[in-house]
């Protein structure tokens, strides 16, 4: 699974303005050469405004354009357009993309909300504090599907960053076999023993199934040298232990702020993402 090419605020939005006026979505379904965006990127062209982005610049323009002569004619069929970025269009990308215009209303955002929230990474976050909580608002505006877990209920605040679920759990670890597959795990919660049983809880679901992702443990690598030999007594060899990264956070970026280790989490993710699609 790759990044999908949109946030949640991002369709949040889109379909929340589609109840009330049509659109043009525009979509991005080929992407060969040098491009701005890929595969899947779309955004969303409305009378007055649009939502989201296929890459700016005057392609951008001219998708609007193209998009808004559709909503002028109350077109029905999807128009599909074939596009080189070459100097006719002031941009010297070198590569070439084939645009679908889809006219979409209102009767059309259940199934556009199925269809453009299926390719989201769920990412669960064990932790309510402060680096839980600088975490949760860097990771929401990105194309992640963000499960927060604590053991304890009155820690989540009132209202939630859109598109973020949370969940009370105890013990907390109980929350573990219920995550998505490919999950990415981040665990950080009031106490070492709760974290210690989280962990091994994400290494009892690797072993038995391997359907998770990232799994990160904030703390030292003292921290992590004391839990390595507690879970190796509960019976986990060092290739499952491997999995785990602790300290996280991108290697470089230093500061213990909450926002700089949530800026430096996110830029791991995203790292390994795109390793992960590179693999792909």
């Amino acid at each position: 699974m790759s990044l999908a090419p949109h946030s949640t605020a991002d369709l949040h939005t889109f379909l929340c303005r589609l109840r009330e006026a049509p659109a043009v979505l525009v979509t991005v379904r080929e992407a060969r050469g040098s491009v701005p965006r890929g595969v899947d990127t779309w955004m969303a062209v409305f009378d007055q405004g649009v939502v989201g982005t296929i890459g700016g610049g005057h392609l951008e323009w001219d998708a609007m354009r193209r998009a808004r002569e559709l909503l002028a004619r109350r077109a029905v069929e999807a128009v599909v357009q074939s596009v080189t970025l070459g100097p006719s269009l002031g941009q010297c990308c070198g590569g070439a993309v084939t645009l679908v215009y889809e006219p979409v209303d209102a009767s059309c955002v259940e199934a556009l909300g199925q269809r453009l929230t299926g390719r989201l990474r769920p990412v669960a976050l064990f932790g309510g504090g402060h680096v839980g909580r600088a975490i949760v608002h860097t990771l929401a505006p990105l194309p992640f599907a963000l499960t927060w877990v604590d053991s304890r209920d009155e820690v989540f605040p009132d209202p939630l960053p859109f598109g973020v679920v949370a969940e009370h759990s105890a013990p907390v670890e109980g929350a573990v076999p219920g995550l998505a597959a490919g999950s990415h795990v981040l665990v950080m919660s009031f106490s070492h023993a709760e974290d210690l049983d989280i962990v091994a809880a994400c290494l009892a679901r690797l072993r038995a199934a391997d359907d998770l992702g990232f799994v990160g443990l904030i703390g030292s690598r003292t921290k992590w040298a004391t839990f390595k030999h507690r879970l190796a007594e509960r019976g986990f060899g060092e290739a499952l232990l491997s999995r785990v990264t602790c300290p996280i956070g991108l290697p470089g970026i230093t500061g213990k702020e909450p926002a700089v280790i949530a800026a430096a989490v996110a830029a791991q993710l995203l790292l390994h993402e795109s390793r992960h699609a590179a693999r792909a």
